[in-house]
């Protein structure tokens, strides 16, 4: 284990810095570490919350001038509804960052589809990917308005950059009516001239965004997300066919997820080891 790994693995406290509410079931919470605030886009941290649980979590904001990050989380069990309970100077653990990112190159024309919190991970990439000056096409995706997430964050970032930005709900109840990969389906038909396509948020969202782009003959990189207990690629609890997400992830390429494409959005690891359907 390299001295770099070491120092990411071992437990930091931080405080709170400042909490804000994106969607009834959704928070970011800010604080101040080094590491994090240098990682890259894709990679993710372990949060401990005392007395509770560690989870990992993907980091939506990176601010290395003020050593700055955020992450953006969902009130869904025992450790988020304690996190969502926590106030400005409340303490937490973090280890990392952990994993590897998204890979960027200057002047490439992308799309980016992105469904729930699964834009926690993708808004720092559209930040860094609109300053080395790429061509962007976003998609966001949510059931309902009041639950889609960064939509004035990224709609302010991509006006500046002249990017797209394509709106979908299930309900129709901003933009269009439906889900993200029809109208990705649509976009990505009508031009194929797509350098790159990133994916976050449901895994049957990811699934049939590599099936399109794999139709298309478009490279993908899609973020993973599985159960960990110890980011360090020692538990195994999340292990999808010979990668471990935590260490070979979280974000994987077309070609990886050709070589799972049998467990990649049919199955994951539970807890208790057993197979839980996706």
């Amino acid at each position: 284990m390299s001295a770099y790994h070491t120092t990411t693995s071992k437990m930091r406290t931080v405080h709170v810095t400042s909490i804000k509410t994106e969607t009834p079931t959704i928070k970011t919470f800010t604080f101040n570490d080094k590491l994090c605030s240098n990682a890259d886009p894709g990679q993710f941290i372990m949060i401990w919350i005392p007395g509770v649980d560690e989870i990992p979590m993907s980091l939506s904001t990176l601010n290395p001038r003020k050593n700055q990050a955020a992450v953006t989380i969902e009130r869904i069990g025992e450790a988020t509804n304690t996190l969502h309970k926590m106030t400005v100077g409340d303490i937490i653990g973090v280890r990392g960052p952990f994993g590897n990112n998204y890979t960027t190159t200057k002047a490439r024309k992308v799309m980016i589809a992105g469904g729930g919190t699964g834009l926690a991970s993708l808004a720092p990439l559209t930040e860094k990917l609109t300053k080395e000056k790429n061509e962007i096409t976003l998609l966001i995706g949510a059931k309902t308005k009041t639950q889609l997430l960064f939509h004035t964050r990224i709609s302010k970032l991509l006006s500046k950059a002249q990017g797209q930005l394509t709106v979908a709900t299930e309900d129709g109840s901003l933009g269009h009516k439906g889900l993200i990969t029809t109208q990705a389906q649509k976009l990505l038909t009508q031009d194929n001239k797509f350098n790159m396509v990133y994916t976050c948020g449901p895994e049957k969202m990811m699934q049939k965004m590599f099936l399109l782009t794999q139709k298309l003959h478009v490279p993908l990189e899609a973020s993973l997300e599985r159960f960990m207990r110890c980011a360090i690629g020692i538990c195994g609890t999340c292990v999808i066919g010979k990668y471990r997400v935590c260490q070979d992830g979280p974000v994987f390429s077309s070609k990886q997820l050709r070589e799972v494409s049998h467990e990649f959005g049919h199955w994951r690891l539970g807890f208790d080891g057993r197979k839980t359907t996706i």
